[in-house]
């Protein structure tokens, strides 16, 4: 038989997968897979359990929300021998779910794990670290592994909202440095993107539309930080609006971008805190990663035809 791992941490969204957890190995083992599983105790333990396992698996299938699949994805981009990863999205915004269209139905999301084909999508390498869909810094990228998870499961959506809400009286502004494919940008801004993703915090379209996952590029969205009340609601409009063609955005696509700043700045990866740096250097690893979709869709996303919004 095949073999696979299967990584899921318990605490992920409201704990929707134990229920469901006989159904979801009885599709494992139908479609012929030996299965090893592994209930995560604590945070970094996927990381350490992807990096260092010995056995020999033709499929890791990772349950929880983007900070494990960040952790799994990470893990096997350090390892010599890497293998797909099929994803079940148990989290409250499962952005990167959302872009590669995995169902939000367990079961169905673990059919696509065993029985889908393999999508090649681009990583980042994020210095030393890696990132799967999101590196960003600023305004309201805290909010997601600052909000606990027990809000995060009762209010969903909302909690993020309602944090986000508390950091717009005190807009952080960052002097940086940006430089990509020779060209250099110095300002002032109050959050910067750099993603591979059609969703970002449950929204879909504010990065742009076009977004290929596995050309070897970065979509680049940089917000200037508003100097009145004018220059704020240009920026409002343009993201609900998702027009991101605005003075006080820089949008653009690259695969390689560093940012230099003065002070260390707080900088989230797919949700989690990656750390404080004055100096960042994001490389694009074109198509790093392995990642079990729907036939259809995966036919969809290499023919770059844009999805219709969820509601």
């Amino acid at each position: 038989m095949k073999k696979m791992l299967f990584v899921y941490n318990p605490n992920a969204g409201t704990g929707m997968l134990k229920p469901k957890l006989a159904d979801v190995l009885d599709i494992f083992v139908k479609a012929e897979y030996e299965v090893t599983v592994y209930p995560t105790q604590k945070y970094h333990d996927a990381l350490v359990k992807i990096t260092s396992y010995t056995g020999d698996y033709d499929l890791v299938v990772c349950c929880g929300g983007d900070g494990t699949l960040d952790e799994v994805v990470t893990g096997m981009a350090r390892r010599v021998k890497q293998v797909p990863i099929g994803y079940i999205p148990a989290g409250t915004t499962n952005d990167f779910a959302r872009s590669l269209h995995i169902s939000k139905d367990i079961l169905e999301a673990a059919d696509t794990a065993v029985n889908g084909t393999t999508l090649a999508c681009d990583i980042g390498v994020f210095n030393e670290d890696f990132f799967v869909y999101i590196a960003a810094f600023g305004m309201f990228t805290d909010v997601s592994y600052e909000t606990k998870q027990s809000v995060k499961n009762v209010l969903g959506h909302l909690a993020y909202v309602l944090e986000g809400a508390k950091s717009i009286f005190n807009v952080p502004s960052y002097h940086v440095k940006v430089t990509h494919d020779d060209e250099v940008i110095e300002d002032e801004f109050m959050l910067g993107m750099v993603t591979n993703s059609r969703s970002v915090g449950g929204f879909q379209g504010i990065i742009g539309k076009d977004v290929i996952f596995d050309d070897g590029e970065f979509e680049v969205t940089l917000i200037k930080t508003p100097k009145n009340p004018l220059e704020l609601n240009e920026i409002i409009a343009a993201l609900l609006f998702r027009q991101i063609e605005s003075k006080q955005i820089y949008s653009f696509r690259t695969g390689e971008i560093s940012f230099e700043s003065l002070e260390e700045i707080p900088w989230t990866l797919d949700g989690e805190f990656g750390g404080e740096h004055d100096i960042v250097s994001i490389l694009n690893r074109r198509q790093g990663l392995q990642i079990m979709v729907k036939e259809e869709i995966k036919q969809r996303l290499i023919q770059h035809e844009e999805e219709p919004e969820e509601e």
